[in-house]
């Protein structure tokens, strides 16, 4: 009799930690990645594509020292939020390890290459486009169900952090990546730009018909100050003024365009991150934070470091921390850091209409 309550007791403890081994940890909320090579962390590892940072001198600076996937020298901007919100980082949708009590954790979907349009970086032949990572969140969703069930998956996926991070590719690998390209010959830039918000809003609505209850949406960046149109582009140092321009028109329209979507749906679903702005601080004045240069990046060859890929043959700073870029287009991870704390603590110049601390707090009470 003692025997079988035992073994009664040892089925009943068996299957309480297999359930816990597929429960949420009730502090942490899932986390979902969207975009294009500024949070993508090794989706395109997997992919037959020259869009890549498996090589060193990428992951330098990772905990690992290794390259990762990710284009920096260490952790990345999805790294870096999740440290914050104190959740581990999300893995790459693509990656096998991604299964089991991982799949919780949330997925980042993000692919370097890719754009709002379906013709951005077609150069790059096999990347995750931005309607193809949509379907792989309805896929992951369905793998969860069968792990959860249907009802505390919904649960999950509304209750979840995502970051979507579009456009600066749409101009660089699109618009502006050839005279004459095929897109600026059917758009005027500013057509060009209302059409790129138009296709946008199609998109995040999708984002939100799958659960995505709490959005940040980032904004183009200084597409013209990067140290690759520095060198393309650039007399003197100073800006790119046409991808300037572009980035001008973009980021504004992007922000009403999620203020009229907020205000259909009823509620703060999608919150404008000015990256911009973000990284015009330390463009402007990289010395107040640290940096000796912000034109400069610290690995790749030719003017301002600026041009062909970052590999093993190219020049390499031997101090990231005092470069605001990691290579041609990408920020460092110190950058990507200071990027973040303005993400969490930012004010409404950076963040609209709430940064996401506020958001965390208003979620531990609801």
């Amino acid at each position: 009799m003692a025997s079988s309550s035992v073994c009664g007791l040892g089925m009943i403890l068996s299957f309480a930690l297999a359930l816990a081994s597929v429960a949420p940890p009730a502090e942490a909320r899932a986390f979902f990645v969207f975009g294009d090579s500024l949070v993508d962390n090794g989706n395109n590892n997997y992919l037959a594509t020259s869009a890549r940072a498996d090589s060193p001198p990428y992951g330098i600076d990772y905990p690992t020292h290794r390259p990762t996937g990710r284009f920096s020298n260490g952790l990345n901007i999805p790294d870096i939020i999740s440290e914050n919100i104190g959740s581990e980082p999300t893995l790459p949708y693509l990656s096998p390890q991604l299964k089991g009590n991982k799949l919780l954790v949330g997925a980042n979907f993000a692919s370097a290459g890719v754009g709002i349009l379906n013709d951005t970086g077609i150069q790059f032949v096999n990347i995750i486009r931005i309607w193809r990572q949509l379907e792989y969140f309805q896929q992951y969703q369905q793998r969860v169900s069968a792990l959860i069930g249907a009802n505390r998956t919904k649960q999950l996926v509304n209750q979840a952090l995502v970051l979507i991070t579009l456009g600066g590719n749409d101009f660089v690998n699109n618009y502006f990546l050839v005279p004459y390209s095929a897109r600026s010959r059917q758009f005027a830039l500013p057509d060009y730009v209302r059409y790129l918000i138009s296709e946008y809003h199609k998109v995040l609505l999708r984002l939100y018909e799958l659960g995505g209850r709490r959005v940040i949406v980032t904004g183009s960046g200084p597409l013209g100050c990067v140290p690759a149109e520095l060198a393309m582009r650039s007399r003197n140092g100073e800006c790119a003024p046409e991808l300037q321009r572009a980035a001008s028109l973009f980021d504004p329209q992007l922000e009403q365009m999620i203020n009229a979507l907020n205000s259909k749906i009823g509620t703060h679903v999608f919150i404008a991150a000015n990256t911009k702005e973000m990284h015009t601080d330390f463009i402007s004045n990289p010395q107040a934070f640290g940096f000796s240069t912000a034109k400069i990046a610290c690995c790749g060859q030719g003017p301002y470091n600026g041009l062909g890929l970052c590999t093993v043959l190219s020049n390499l700073c031997p101090n990231r921390e005092l470069y605001a870029f990691w290579d041609p287009f990408h920020p460092s991870e110190k950058a990507n850091r200071l990027i973040v704390q303005q993400i969490m603590t930012g004010s409404t110049k950076y963040m609209n209409p709430m940064n996401l601390s506020t958001i965390m707090e208003m979620d531990s009470r609801a």
